[in-house]
């Protein structure tokens, strides 16, 4: 006799993938996040790989592990995928710093963030 399982955080047609530690601002990783929010995946990937943002490169790889969840650990169809979410969160602040004029110290925030990407699976209207 087992534990019971866990019941799935999203729902029966969606799945999800989060990265954390990613060495950018949250505000400055929204701003590539809300660039794909609630477009399809193929159009977001589109978009991650030809734009001009650093840190595009680390969400286009996080949107790829929840297509990949998406098919292989809830069956669903990769062509019918959109964005559903894509927020962004806080995570540890490396301070550091450099004396400056007149015996001061000059602080340097070095900030880290999370993302969370859903994927949800919609029928095409004919």
């Amino acid at each position: 006799m087992g534990k019971a399982s866990n019941p799935r955080r999203v729902a029966d047609n969606e799945a999800m993938a989060k990265t954390r530690m990613l060495r950018t601002s949250p505000q400055k990783l929204n701003l590539v996040a809300a660039m794909i929010r609630g477009k399809k995946v193929d159009k977001a990937l589109a978009d991650l790989t030809f734009s001009k943002k650093r840190i595009a490169a680390d969400v286009k790889k996080c949107l790829q592990s929840a297509i990949a969840n998406a098919e292989n650990n809830h069956n669903l169809d990769v062509d019918e995928l959109i964005v559903a979410e894509a927020f962004v969160g806080k995570n540890l602040v490396m301070k550091r710093g450099r004396p400056r004029a007149r015996g001061r110290f000059g602080k340097i925030m070095k900030p880290f963030s999370e993302l969370t990407i859903k994927v949800r699976q919609i029928e095409e209207q004919a």
